[in-house]
């Protein structure tokens, strides 16, 4: 998944981030401080050889770098809803946002999808 091959064996963001290419690197980091921002008792690991952050135990959301864009996911149908009109300039299909890697990170939006993942989580769970 991401960028690089699928059998790379990633142990840590730190480590995801860097691996990914010099031209994406900042914007990646961009994106994973405004996650940590937003969830800040989030547990950061990597899952699916992307990096992703877990609430009591479930991951709440993912992102990963690509060659010229990168991704956010899941996008629920609910998290679409809420946030449309913000997110209609950026591809959406199958659950995931793609934002391009050339423009100015959407720092205030992604903190606020991360908080509505968890919040999403925190219901879904509440209701087993």
């Amino acid at each position: 998944m991401g960028f690089l091959m699928a059998r790379t064996h990633f142990q840590s963001v730190d480590e995801y981030i860097a691996l990914q290419p010099e031209s994406s690197r900042a914007v990646l980091e961009q994106v994973r401080h405004a996650i940590r921002r937003a969830l800040p008792k989030a547990e950061e690991t990597i899952s699916y050889q992307i990096p992703a952050y877990k609430l009591n135990d479930a991951v709440v959301i993912y992102f990963a770098g690509w060659k010229k864009h990168y991704s956010i996911y899941p996008a629920s149908g609910l998290l679409i809803e809420e946030f449309g009109d913000e997110l209609a300039q950026y591809e959406i299909s199958k659950g995931t946002i793609r934002f391009p890697l050339g423009e100015s990170v959407p720092v205030k939006l992604i903190e606020r999808i991360a908080k509505f993942r968890a919040k999403e989580a925190r219901e879904r769970k509440e209701k087993v």
